[in-house]
Order: C-alpha cells, then structure tokens, then sequence
C-alpha cells in the first residue's frame, strides 16, 4: 500500500468558464472522506473556493498547468495554502475516466500519497520579468515576419533587390524603398541613392530595379508592412525600457552572467527571467540542465543503455541558450570554442551546439549558486605528434567522404 503523505489536500481541475475542486480529508490510517464543488473561474467565485478551503483547514492544493487557465486560481490561492504546478502528462488519468469531476479526485489522490513532481514557479518579479522577455521574443519575431514579407512582395513586383543588397532595410536599402513607393523616380535615380559601399554596386542594383511591375496594391502593402516594422520597434524599445527597470534588483546577477562568453545583456535577461536567482529551487546543476530539457532522457532495456533524444522542456530558455552556445562557438581562444570544436567532428553542428549549452546552463547554477565570475582558463592546442596523426587522420577521413559524393573522372569524361 502506498504510503499517505498528506492528511487534508485538494485537487482542482481547471477550465475556462469553471473549476471543479475535490477535497480529501482524512487520517492516513483510514480512507479519506471526499467532497467535490463546482465554482465558476471568476474572482468572486474563487474566493468562495479559498475561503472553503481554509475552512476545511486544507493544506495543500494541486492544479494542472492547463495553458493559461491556472494562473487565475494560483493568484487566488497562493496566499491561503500550498499550491503545486502539475505537469499534465505526468498526472494524465486513466483511459475511460476522463471527466472533470474524476480528475480533480485522480489529482487529489496522487497529491494525497506524495506522487506529484511539483513544477516550478518562479516569485512573483521573477514571472513578471519573464513576461517582459517573452513579449520582447514575441515581437522580434513578429518583426522578422514583417520583413520576409516585404521581401515576399518585392519579389512579386519584379524588384531584386535582396539580390544585390545584404540588408534591404540598411540605410541604402530603406531610402530605395520609400524612392519606390513614391512610384516617380527612375531605376538609375533610385540606384544612386546607395550609400557607402553599396556605391560600388549601382550597376547591378540598377539592373535588379529596371523594369519592375509595383503596382499600386503592392505598394500599398509594402508601405503598410513598414509602418508596422517601425511600430514594432518603438514598441520593443518600450520593452527594453521595462525590462531594465525590473532589472535593477538583479544588477549583480547580470553582471555574472554577462561574464560568460557568448551571452549579452539581452540573452542575459532572458535566462535571468527563465530560470530566477534562487539557485536552491534546482538541487544540482543536473536538476536544472533536466528541466531545462538540455539532457537526454533514460533509456534503458535488458541492462542495455540506449541513446535518448532531449526532452521538450523549457523550450524559451533552451532556445536562447543555443543562441548563446553559437555565438559562444565563434569566439577566439575559449574553452568553450575548443569544446565546440572538438565535439564538431564526432556529433555534428547540432549536437555539438546542444552539448554546448548544456555546459553553458551548468556554468551558469554554479555562478549564480556561488556568486562568482566567470573565469576562462583559454585554450591553446598542446602541437604534439599524438595531436599533428589525429588531426592528419581526421583531415584524411573527410577528404575520403568528400571524394565518395564527387562523380567518377569516368562519368566526367563520357559527359564531355
């Protein structure tokens, strides 16, 4: 029999127009005596919910992390009694059973005998810095889409442009565009407004603009993505402005994870906000590293270990963390570069950029655990003749692999 761990606790099952909370209260010697209840999920009815279960000297409370539709019970709730996150695929309740009523009891039962992993749920600051990041994430992508589809209509108009230029909304590039929507000047007065040295490229970029085809609906959905893009970018300034607001308590923090290579101020926020500064919510660097899904899972069979993918977990955090491990991959002269490099031959580019933010998080939970610095001891290749055969082999193997995808000189000489 499993062991009872909680005498008086809850569960809740969460929806958007209402909740439905079961209540088990009982020694643990005897079996529970259950009450269920139905609320609706506004303030009004919550508190009605609270007030029950303080009445009920509840202690303990467990609600699914169902999108966005806990959030209103946890700000109800946290104040009253202990309140535990459940990942809804590790409380998932037998199949044929799956009723509200029914799961709020299957809930209270697996908190009731301690089986509820509790997920984590930073303070409030750390979450509401984390909403400051994420919409920050939000629009820069909402403005790269914005982009491609300037881009997108552009090449519907016959205008080549991201042919010549490396940005079409650098300096050169924008007053180009705002020449076309004016719809008056010609392609070799367009292509002189080119700055610098896109100068050197007015012949082709006259050539990429002769004989386009904006037409007047073209440009008008060109003008209208751009005033969008400038929208977006006085809005994420506004973004930065918040975001080092509620920064200032965590100066010391940021100043620690800056010294990381391949992390700045902006990554730095975001893993800040991801995963807070109390390092003791996370044992060990490898509780952390788990969470964050930056390590494989277990997969073992017949006393046979077998290789695991990485789970889905904190996909914000792992997604910086990549952006942090390639620009960490491209420094000069630390250990994370050699790392990179060493990992590169054997598990690919991907791989290697995983690994390399796995170390990169573990660095991390031991500088904020700590509150040191990041020192990096460098990395100069030790030019030994162990070191000069393998490099000579590995150079050796890849021409081979090189050689295996060319035609044959055969096939060369019979298609001349």
């Amino acid at each position: 029999m499993i062991e009872v761990v909680l005498e008086r606790c809850a569960g809740i099952d969460v929806g958007k127009r209402y909740v439905v909370a079961c209540l088990l209260t009982g020694s643990s010697t005897e079996s529970p005596r259950v009450e269920k209840r139905q609320y609706e999920a506004t303030v009004g009815e919550l508190e009605h919910l609270r007030q029950w279960l303080v009445e009920e000297r509840c202690t303990h409370v467990v609600v699914e992390s169902t999108g966005s539709y806990w959030k209103p019970v946890f700000n109800v709730l946290e104040a009253s009694v202990t309140v535990v996150l459940a990942n809804p695929v590790h409380v998932r309740n037998l199949r044929g059973h799956k009723t509200d009523r029914k799961d709020s009891e299957w809930l209270a039962h697996l908190l009731r005998h301690g089986l509820i992993r509790p997920s984590f749920i930073p303070p409030p600051a750390i979450r509401e810095l984390r909403s400051l990041t994420r919409q920050r994430r939000d629009l820069i992508a909402a403005g790269a889409r914005e982009r491609n589809r300037v881009q997108k209509l552009l090449e519907e108009g016959n205008v080549k442009l991201g042919n010549v230029l490396s940005d079409v909304f650098g300096v050169s590039g924008q007053r180009m565009l705002e020449a076309l929507l004016e719809g008056k000047a010609t392609a070799a007065e367009i292509a002189a407004l080119a700055q610098r040295k896109a100068r050197q490229k007015i012949p082709q970029l006259q050539a990429a603009l002769e004989g386009h085809r904006l037409t007047p609906t073209l440009r008008f959905l060109i003008a209208q993505d751009l005033r969008h893009m400038e929208f977006l970018e006085l809005e994420i300034a506004a973004l930065d402005d918040q975001i080092a607001e509620k920064l200032k308590p965590y100066s010391r923090q940021m100043e620690l994870l800056e010294s990381l290579p391949g992390v700045d101020r902006v990554t730095a926020a975001a893993v800040l906000a991801e995963i807070g500064v109390d390092m003791s919510r996370f044992p060990t660097a490898a509780h952390l590293a788990s969470w964050a899904g930056l390590c494989p899972g277990n997969r073992e069979s017949a006393g046979v270990q077998k290789s695991g993918h990485i789970r889905k977990g904190n996909t914000t955090l792992r997604a910086t963390l990549n952006q942090c491990a390639w620009a960490a991959a491209h420094t000069t002269g630390t250990q994370l570069k050699a790392r990179y490099e060493h990992l590169l031959p054997k598990r690919g580019k991907r791989r290697a950029i995983v690994a390399i933010s796995h170390h990169m998080l573990l660095l991390i939970h031991f500088m904020l655990t700590e509150n040191v610095h990041y020192s990096d001891p460098g990395w100069k290749p030790k030019l030994t003749r162990r070191y000069l055969t393998r490099r000579a082999y590995y150079h050796i193997r890849c021409l081979r692999r090189l050689a295996a995808r060319l035609p044959s000189t055969d096939n060369l000489q019979n298609t001349a």
